[in-house]
């Protein structure tokens, strides 16, 4: 299949317009047109390889949405006219206790990437979604209910999924208190799945301008940051605090806001390994822990909760001709929340 996409030529490269072509469409594939794609941090940690060598040239996007223009002939899952969504991951070994639990994420051979690592096979370079057409198996792709705008889902598909699965797993429900730290990308979406569930929600920020916005989506409070002395009238106030940031904290400041038996979920991935007290987790039986985007039929059953709810990301829409100042503005926080490219221009 011939693709039209935007691709990085070599580490902390400047992003251009790239031709390329991807798989065969196979019996159990589906093609489908690009619609909207998300633009993600990782994606420009993966162009500049700050998380170690990257595959080149990268075509990267891991938050697709599209609509099916083809299906293989022992398809059954999709039709062509569909609404498809594509997140992190292509493929999984299949058959590890995570695969078989709709676990994708964490399987133990580990997933395949949608973009910069190889497919199965160990020699097709994976290419992701800042294009203009895509090809995966229907196993690892998604429907995309019919109320929600195809630009706000698109984010969804990894912003999205990696707060629904922490905010599900620890159960969140009326009555408990949630903290979301920053509000971002990732931060925005927890907000408006912890309020969906009832909980009461504070947002922890550095950027006192944003209080407006946490409030209109859902937020009943918003905590600056920027005055460290502002977190300590919160201390054993919470029953779950997410952390979105890549930013390095004093992570004690925030576990000394959990009550007991208080959970933080690490969610942001910090440059440096945070310094943890013993006393601090004692101090009230507390859980530091993490999580990762969330496997198949958890990313289903957040988009048809999505649905349900009428949530979607905050987004603005650009040409692919603006991915490079995106990508720019995305690492000064100038963006409000999340850069999706309209892949009909590709």
């Amino acid at each position: 299949m011939n693709s039209r996409g935007y691709a990085a030529l070599s580490a902390k490269a400047a992003l251009n317009a790239f031709n390329f072509e991807r798989r065969k469409l196979g019996e159990h594939d589906v093609a489908l047109d690009i619609s909207y794609a998300g633009i993600c941090h990782s994606d420009i940690h993966q162009v500049a390889e700050d998380w170690g060598p990257s595959i080149f040239p990268m075509v990267p996007g891991h938050e697709i949405a599209g609509v099916v223009t083809e299906v293989g002939n022992k398809v059954s899952k999709f039709s062509v006219g569909d609404r498809i969504g594509v997140g992190v991951f292509v493929d999984s070994c299949r058959t590890c206790e995570c695969c078989l639990k709709g676990l994708q994420q964490y399987c133990v051979q580990g997933m395949t990437g949608t973009y910069n690592g190889y497919e199965r096979d160990g020699v097709t370079v994976a290419m992701g979604g800042y294009s203009n057409n895509f090809v995966i198996n229907e196993d690892y792709a998604v429907h995309i209910p019919e109320n929600l705008p195809m630009e706000g889902v698109a984010p969804l598909l990894c912003a999205g999924i990696t707060l629904y699965s922490p905010i599900k797993h620890w159960k969140v429900q009326p009555g408990m208190k949630v903290a979301v730290v920053g509000l971002g990308g990732l931060g925005h979406m927890g907000v408006k799945f912890a309020a969906a569930m009832g909980a009461e929600v504070t947002v922890l920020s550095h950027s006192p301008g944003k209080q407006s916005d946490a409030l209109a989506m859902g937020a009943h409070h918003f905590v600056s940051t920027k005055d460290p002395s502002n977190l300590k009238p919160l201390v054993k106030n919470f029953d779950l605090i997410l952390n979105t940031v890549s930013a390095e904290l004093v992570i004690d400041d925030y576990l000394n806001l959990l009550n007991l038996d208080g959970t933080l979920v690490v969610i942001g991935l910090p440059g440096k390994p945070y310094e943890v007290h013993a006393g601090t987790l004692l101090n009230g039986r507390r859980s530091l822990t993490g999580s990762m985007i969330g496997g198949i039929p958890e990313i289903q059953e957040m988009l048809d909760f999505c649905s349900k709810h009428s949530i979607v990301s905050d987004v603005e829409v650009i040409k692919p001709d603006y991915i490079n100042e995106a990508y720019i503005r995305t690492i000064n926080s100038d963006v409000k929340y999340r850069f999706v490219i309209d892949a009909s221009s590709f």
